[in-house]
């Protein structure tokens, strides 16, 4: 059977100290995605409309990846006085462009991280734009941010709701995770529903029953690939749905 094609999408880096300004995206995603038999192909911020519908055309599924903050100007807010990371209309732009053809297609979405809440808010929905002020919380929401935990160590539980496709691709209910954001999802957007939470209550997992095959994380399962089952199984869960319809 043909390998699917799968629109995996990328960050950029303004030029700076010489260098030119530069698409970027962690291999980890790249790798996770060709484990599970897909075959990734990058979608960057600054392609222009026509350039994204025509990649979009030829893929067989998306993975919007995480990384900065989504500008809060898209969900009718004004940025709360707290510290915003690398704010991108340009990869706003592209993630929701890319999205709303994947969802128009009926293509299988998986959205990780920033890449939740750029699906939550591209189906009306709102952030809390820093848990740290807004949701104060025993749990390290941002557990690389002072050098003690790698990215691929969990570091907090997550509760999965029965009966979930989440909880039917992890095996369970109940599963450790990584944690590495300062947002996470408020209101949730059309049709969107929640379907995992950290001890918090913080929004670690949603779907969107309406769409064929739309899912999102909050942690990040690509760097968990190598040591932990549940991670290869939501990749795997995701490029299965690739697969051509017969």
């Amino acid at each position: 059977m043909q390998r699917p094609l799968i629109a995996v999408t990328t960050s950029i880096a303004p030029a700076a100290n010489g260098r030119p300004e530069r698409a970027t995206l962690n291999s980890a995603y790249l790798r996770a995605v060709e484990g599970a038999s897909g075959v990734p192909v990058m979608i960057a911020p600054g392609f222009d409309d026509e350039t994204v519908r025509a990649l979009m055309a030829n893929v067989s599924g998306l993975v919007l990846t995480g990384g900065g903050d989504v500008d809060p100007a898209r969900y009718g807010e004004a940025p709360n006085g707290t510290q915003m990371d690398s704010v991108s209309a340009e990869r706003d732009t592209m993630e929701v462009a890319a999205l709303r053809i994947a969802l128009e297609r009926g293509l299988p979405v998986l959205a990780i991280c920033r890449g939740m809440q750029v699906l939550n808010v591209a189906l009306g929905g709102s952030l809390y734009q820093d848990l740290r002020s807004q949701c104060p919380s025993d749990i390290n929401h941002t557990q690389t941010a002072d050098g003690r935990y790698a990215r691929d160590e969990v570091t907090h539980g997550v509760r999965v709701k029965a009966g979930t496709c989440l909880a039917s691709i992890l095996g369970g209910t109940d599963v450790r995770v990584n944690s590495m954001h300062h947002q996470a999802l408020n209101a949730l957007g059309r049709g969107v529903i929640a379907v995992a939470w950290a001890p918090d209550g913080v929004i670690e997992g949603v779907e969107v029953p309406g769409a064929r095959w739309v899912l999102g994380v909050q942690w990040h399962p690509e760097d968990l690939v190598a040591g932990h089952e549940h991670a290869r199984w939501l990749f795997a869960g995701f490029a299965a749905a690739c697969e051509p319809r017969s």
